[in-house]
């Protein structure tokens, strides 16, 4: 199995940001899948779930300014950042809720003006 997260760049705080996650390998549509980041010089944190059905968690830093989708027909899963603050910079990366996949390269998000 393979993530592919992407979307990641430069962006401004207060602007917005979709990030995508491409799995291949095994079909994604009975899993609930989640976002994760790493800070430099922290560990990685869960970001936001969403189940199978489409119900959808988030952490407490996020909650109101990321929204995570998915497709199944295409095996992605997004996370629309809107709002970012500088303290949201990270690789964020892509996985089941269980952590069942090995991890992928991530995704640079950098927050700045």
């Amino acid at each position: 199995v393979q993530l592919q997260a992407s979307g990641g760049g430069l962006v401004q705080p207060g602007g917005s940001l979709r990030l995508s996650c491409a799995v291949s390998g095994s079909e994604i549509s009975t899993t609930s899948m989640a976002w994760y980041r790493q800070a430099p010089g922290k560990q990685r944190d869960w970001v936001a779930t969403i189940s199978s059905s489409g119900i959808t968690n988030y952490g407490d830093s996020v909650k109101g300014r990321f929204t995570i989708s998915r497709d199944n027909a295409k095996n992605r899963v997004y996370l629309q950042m809107n709002t970012p603050k500088p303290e949201d910079t990270a690789i964020y990366y892509c996985n089941t809720n269980d952590l069942s996949f090995s991890w992928g390269q991530g995704t640079q998000v950098t927050v700045s003006s």
